[in-house]
This record gives C-alpha cells, sequence and structure tokens, in this order.
C-alpha cells in the first residue's frame, strides 16, 4: 500500500523552508527540486512559489546545476570509476542541461586514460578475468564466452566506449568472433 500524502499546505515561506532542509539532506538539480516542491500542497498559485523559492535559493547558492553537475561527475569518476557516458546519462536523467553537462564532464575526464579507469572498475567490481576454454570441450567455451558478454554489458553499463572494452578483452585473449558478436549487438 502507497504512502498517504501530506495534507499540509505550505505558504511561501514555509515551503521554502522544506527546499532548504531538501537540500541539507542531498544535493540536488534545479528540476529535482523542482519536482520534489510540485509533490506539496501550496498556498496560492503552485508555480509562482516554487519558481520563487528556486530563485531564492539560486540567489544564495545553495542550488547551482553548474556546481552539482561538477561534483556529481567527478564523485562518479573517483569514487566509483564510471566512465564518461554513464555520468552523462545520470546528469540528463537529473535534469541538468545539456550545455553545463558537456562542459562539466569534459572538464572532469579530461586526460583521463579511459582504459585504465576502465581496469580499476573492474578491479572494483572484483571481476575476474573470463576462463580459457583451454579443455576445447563445448561447455567449457559456451561459459567462457557468457562471462565474457558479461564483463562487456557490465562495462558498457558503466559508461565504457566499445573501443576501450574490445582492447581490455583483446589483452585478456578473448577470441575475435567473440568479440565481433558483442559488437554487432551493440545499438
Amino acid at each position: 500500500m502507497p504512502f498517504a500524502r501530506s495534507k499540509k499546505t505550505y505558504d511561501p515561506a514555509q515551503l521554502y523552508e522544506y527546499a532548504v532542509q531538501a537540500l541539507g539532506r542531498r544535493m540536488r538539480t534545479v528540476a529535482e527540486l523542482k519536482r520534489l516542491l510540485r509533490l506539496r500542497n501550496v498556498e496560492g498559485d503552485k508555480d509562482a512559489a516554487i519558481e520563487a523559492v528556486v530563485l531564492k535559493l539560486k540567489e544564495q547558492r545553495y542550488l547551482n546545476d553548474t556546481q552539482f553537475a561538477s561534483t556529481y561527475s567527478s564523485m562518479r569518476k573517483e569514487s566509483q570509476k564510471f566512465g564518461r557516458q554513464r555520468v552523462i546519462t545520470d546528469l540528463k536523467v537529473k535534469g541538468v542541461h545539456a550545455d553545463v553537462i558537456e562542459k562539466t564532464v569534459s572538464a572532469t575526464y579530461e586526460g583521463v586514460d579511459e582504459e585504465s579507469l576502465a581496469r580499476e572498475y573492474l578491479r572494483r567490481k572484483r571481476v575476474k578475468q573470463p576462463s580459457a576454454a583451454a579443455r576445447g570441450n563445448a561447455e567449457s567455451v559456451k561459459n567462457s564466452q557468457k562471462e565474457t558478454a558479461r564483463v562487456f554489458r557490465m562495462l558498457v553499463r558503466a559508461g565504457f566506449r566499445t573501443g576501450t572494452i574490445i582492447k581490455i578483452l583483446k589483452n585478456w585473449n578473448v577470441e575475435d568472433e567473440v568479440l565481433t558478436a558483442l559488437q554487432e549487438e551493440m545499438p
């Protein structure tokens, strides 16, 4: 059963306090905060009150999409070892403008070796090299191909380019026909 929506009605001052508390819990983009505030019952013109709160928060520098995108992308790169494309996709979902995303992500990933970042990601996730099908029986070959496909898809979800992923898998002595099949699978 879903939670019941709050019946409380906010005046503009209370809505501002609610927004400050929401930003105190975690960083948010302008779009995320607006979505959150639209769920509240507001006295008078709801859209005007929300815009006034957002404008006041921007003036006080509590709300800044550029700062959010910069912090978010550097945290995702340093802590979680995500690739550039994953960070771009996540920022788009959070409602950050495309120009801001391009500038901040480019600055964050400038000079980053994508292959070493992908290897760090695999190390962080404790992913091992797919087992070689040394015996040559059909079962071990099939398992090796499944493991390779799993690693490939994991790296794609983490935001790494196909060329980088193929380079890593070639260093792991994965068969060319398996790599070709995985590349064709990509949109």
